[in-house]
């Protein structure tokens, strides 16, 4: 399927952009759907390519079945370029997402410019119009896509920081998830102090019993909150154990979903 931008006259330039921008789109979308490791730039080509050729087809002056059989042709030819040929199999199911994808896209833009009363003209397997859709297209999965490696990024630094540790204070010990905090500042007398929920100190002290407390800042302000100091602590981050012995614990006032593990343990 090929989009042109006309108003009285077809600009090469426009549909040479609009046409790559359509094909990008759903080539990477096949890409995806497919799960397909192709890389981007060879998208980007098979794209170029599917643009020059959008461009000149009219020429060709082809109509009825010789159009729609050429068309077809022509988006085999571009899933062969822009996917990564591992099996027959693999390349059939690219070309048919990508096929289906551009058919349901002609569908829906026919809807679209029928219902918002757009000029446009249609035959021969591709649609003209004065309304560019390609390139706000192209931009909106780019916005997707770059969200979606944001999250990706933002995912693996939290899975870097979680961890599993183990703290032991006399024959009393207790496992529990928690996350390293570079946000977290609280100091004892120098030495930093890690913050557990208190469902986790019962199984190690009385709370109750504990006089030495530190002032922590939240966002609903300063509290002070008990401390101990435990007989060591294992962390594990990943295939990796920190063993660190005589480390300050708080007790956060409220439950917390894990603890919250001082930076400078590490």
């Amino acid at each position: 399927m090929s989009v042109y931008i006309i108003t009285m006259q077809v600009y090469v330039e426009l549909a040479l952009a609009e046409n790559f921008c359509m094909d990008f789109t759903l080539l990477s979308s096949a890409k995806l759907i497919t799960k397909n490791i192709c890389s981007y730039r060879r998208v980007a080509c098979a794209s170029a390519l599917g643009a020059c050729f959008a461009v000149v087809f009219p020429l060709f002056g082809l109509s009825g079945a010789w159009a729609v059989a050429v068309k077809l042709l022509s988006g085999f030819a571009l899933a062969a370029f822009g996917c990564r040929i591992k099996s027959v199999k693999n390349y059939l199911k690219f070309s048919f997402v990508f096929l289906g994808l551009s058919l349901f896209t002609g569908g829906a833009l026919i809807a679209v410019f029928s219902l918002a009363g757009w000029d446009y003209a249609s035959g021969g397997g591709y649609i003209i119009s004065s309304v560019p859709i390609g390139i706000p297209l192209f931009a909106v999965f780019l916005l997707a896509l770059g969200c979606k490696v944001m999250a990706k990024k933002f995912s693996a630094r939290a899975n870097k920081n979680s961890c599993r540790c183990i703290i032991y204070k006399g024959d009393k010990s207790v496992s529990i998830n928690g996350f390293v905090d570079s946000g977290n500042k609280v100091y004892s007398g120098g030495v930093p102090v890690s913050v557990i929920p208190p469902s986790a100190a019962q199984k190690l002290t009385d709370a109750q019993a504990l006089s030495a407390s530190v002032t922590i800042n939240t966002v609903t302000g300063s509290q002070k909150i008990k401390i101990f100091t435990a007989d060591k602590i294992e962390i594990y981050l990943g295939q990796e154990q920190h063993t660190i012995k005589s480390v300050k614990i708080g007790i956060s006032p409220r439950e917390i979903e894990g603890a919250v593990l001082h930076p400078d343990l590490l």
